[in-house]
């Protein structure tokens, strides 16, 4: 059974930073790329960012320079530092997780709640 749990969301002012947390079972993690995706509020899901397996980072312009993902394969971890907050950075946050394009699995989400 595969499990993604995110934790480590919350509410921060304008400015701040916050740390997402991913943890990942029932899967071969290192060969998995794994994500964080977002759903503002009154909003479709968007690509936040993305780390493959072999460690190649990718993000959404909106969050270049701010946000940076990494991973601990040996603890089937990934983790969404998110520095310098903006209220537009209010959103649920998924995690996922996938071997091909698409991903396959996601978690149950974590809010976050900027303010000004």
């Amino acid at each position: 059974q595969v499990q993604l749990v995110e934790s480590g969301g919350g509410s921060v002012q304008a400015g701040g930073s916050l740390r997402l947390s991913c943890a990942a079972s029932g899967i071969t993690f290192s060969s998995y790329d794994m994500g964080w995706i977002r759903q503002p509020p009154g909003k479709e899901r968007e690509f936040v960012s993305r780390i493959r397996g072999s460690g190649n980072t990718y993000y959404a312009n909106s969050v270049k320079g701010r946000f940076a993902i990494s991973r601990d394969n040996a603890k089937s971890t990934v983790t969404l530092q998110m520095n310098d907050l903006k209220p537009e950075d209010t959103a649920v946050y998924y995690c996922a997780g996938g071997v091909g394009e698409s991903f396959d699995y996601w978690g149950q989400g974590t809010q976050v709640t900027v303010s000004s």
